[in-house]
């Protein structure tokens, strides 16, 4: 990065619909493996049935007997944030007495949606309405909300959730904020954290991706503006990069990336997996009508974290775009990039992995920067699940399937937001 001092990752922590762990999730993408499921719905069509769930935690584990009363405030999104921000912290081996409270920063991108659909309100507005679809009576909603209404929706529907929660429990009392910006919020979070560090204000920095877009009114929305999958092939139907790909298919997670000051973090003989060289933020705003995608924003993103990183393309491992699956926004991604390389050729292999988990919002880029680590520390080239051709404009491109060798050392993750944010982190391994 182009400031004062180097920022090294010496902890993640991931729970997906693949896998609660990072070696869980590690495993079950080298197997090719989803967490995309089928789960019975009554209402809803079959294809908004197929989401990424994470299975086996209601609760978040460990909680110290001071913040256990404040446990029932969470949202389902930040209970997964928790848990993987745990790990991060376990992962990194760091004992934190050594660090003074206001030495270590935390930042949080979460997109936690399960509130959206007010379903809370709804006794009280069956009251107020008395079960006639008109307008409330507002006396009697007031009246019916006090006895009905949990008073402390509030706490669980606010985007700084998890927050509070997280830095009393781990007592990160330094630079710190909560984002809500769509996808890219997670890259955000981590490029806010990193410059605490590259900037000396902090010795340890947090960045925590959370979120759940998995309830029904969330998934009509999305569907609504045409950015789901229908599901015709199940599971398997969410076809990153791929010429038959029709949209997404939604999930929750979190995700959570411990990162240090290289010179303290060598210090301690911390284990060291990757170094955060750069990064690209753009916003360009579409001029067309509806959710048209900006045909240069990710070229324009990806050109300015190599320029930050002082990294020619060709040195790239490979290339992680967003890869929602949609039609308007892979095209605009690998136009992108085929501008970049000159044409569309397999310099650099290009990799999507949204897949394997589902999309899981905020959570999502950092997971993927997580999971780039341990591929590129593993000499690999993670493969695109359910790919099988791309569109004539882009053959030759190096897509695929299957799980490569990687040539050279660093990687770069792209995350693209709906009406034109864009952010690319530039990471580099550890040395093989």
């Amino acid at each position: 990065m182009s400031l004062q001092r180097r920022v090294v990752v010496t902890g993640t922590g991931l729970v997906t619909p693949l896998g609660s762990g990072v070696e869980a999730n590690w495993r079950g993408l080298l197997a090719g493996r989803t967490g995309i499921e089928r789960h019975e719905r009554a209402g809803l069509p079959e294809y908004l049935q197929f989401f990424g769930q994470v299975k086996g935690l209601e609760r978040p584990n460990g909680i110290p007997a001071n913040m256990a009363g404040q446990v029932r405030f969470l949202n389902r999104g930040s209970v997964l944030g928790f848990e993987a921000a745990k790990e991060a912290v376990e992962r990194s081996s760091i004992d934190l007495s050594t660090v003074p409270r206001e030495r270590r920063s935390l930042v949080i991108a979460s997109g936690d949606l399960t509130k959206v659909g007010y379903e809370f309100m709804h006794p009280a507005l069956k009251d107020a309405t008395k079960h006639v679809e008109k307008g409330a009576d507002l006396s009697i909603l007031n009246k019916s909300a006090m006895n009905k209404v949990n008073p402390f929706f509030l706490l669980e529907s606010i985007s700084n959730n998890l927050f509070s929660f997280l830095s009393a429990v781990l007592e990160f009392m330094g630079p710190n904020t909560s984002l809500a910006s769509l996808s890219p919020c997670g890259a955000h979070a981590l490029e806010l954290a990193c410059r605490k560090i590259s900037a000396a204000e902090a010795d340890v920095a947090l960045a925590v991706g959370c979120g759940c877009w998995i309830t029904e009114v969330p998934m009509y929305e999305m569907d609504g503006l045409g950015i789901l999958s229908k599901c015709r092939h199940g599971a398997a139907s969410f076809r990153p990069l791929d010429r038959a790909r029709d949209g997404f298919i939604a999930a929750e997670g979190g995700a959570a990336i411990l990162i240090e000051d290289n010179e303290r973090a060598k210090a301690r003989g911390a284990r060291i997996l990757a170094e955060i060289k750069g990064f690209g933020n753009c916003i360009e705003v579409p001029q067309a009508k509806g959710l048209s995608v900006p045909e240069q924003i990710s070229k324009n993103s990806i050109n300015a974290a190599l320029e930050d990183g002082a990294v020619d393309w060709r040195d790239l491992a490979f290339i992680c775009p967003h890869g929602s699956g949609t039609r308007k926004g892979d095209r605009s991604e690998l136009n992108s990039i085929a501008q970049i390389m000159g044409a569309p050729k397999d310099d650099v292999p290009v990799c999507a992995l949204k897949a394997y988990t589902g999309h899981m919002g905020a959570a999502s880029d950092i997971c993927e920067v997580i999971l780039g680590i341990a591929a590129i520390n593993e000499g690999l080239v993670p493969g695109t699940l359910n790919f099988s051709k791309t569109e004539a404009a882009f053959e030759g491109m190096g897509i695929s399937a299957s799980t490569r060798e990687a040539r050279g050392r660093s990687f770069l993750s792209v995350s693209y937001g709906i009406i034109g944010q864009c952010s690319s982190v530039l990471v580099e391994g550890r040395a093989r």
